[in-house]
């Protein structure tokens, strides 16, 4: 699975963001996708996954309630919808998949994009 995401940038605290990534090389709504995210000099951290069919999903404590992913299986594409984002979510977010939703919170998915540079400023 290729994965190719977008829409980083340079957001203030408290506007919305959101980032998409696009799939493609295998059967997308085979895989299970997710989010994680790492900072500089920080360890990566799961942000956010969600099931094959995109009825569940999965967050991090840190971002609950203020983060949204979706998914659109038609179009091959995940999003993350950054609400009320906040400066100590700067970071470089990447999109993954995998068969198994639990790899991608356990940060070992098959297949991540390049990142996405998400700066927030206070």
């Amino acid at each position: 699975v290729q994965l190719q995401a977008s829409g980083g940038g340079l957001a203030q605290a408290g506007a919305s963001l959101r980032l998409s990534c696009a799939a493609s090389g295998r059967t997308f709504s085979n895989y299970a996708m997710g989010w994680f995210r790492q900072a500089p000099g920080k360890e990566r951290e799961f942000v956010g996954a969600t099931n094959r069919g995109g009825s569940s999903t999965y967050y991090a404590d840190s971002v609950k309630g203020r983060f949204t992913i979706s998914r659109d299986n038609a179009k091959n594409m995940v999003y993350l919808q950054m609400d009320s984002p906040k400066p100590e979510d700067t970071a470089v977010y990447y999109c993954a998949a995998d068969q198994k939703l639990h790899n991608i919170v356990i940060l070992t998915p098959e297949y991540r994009g390049q990142g996405t540079q998400v700066t927030v400023s206070s």
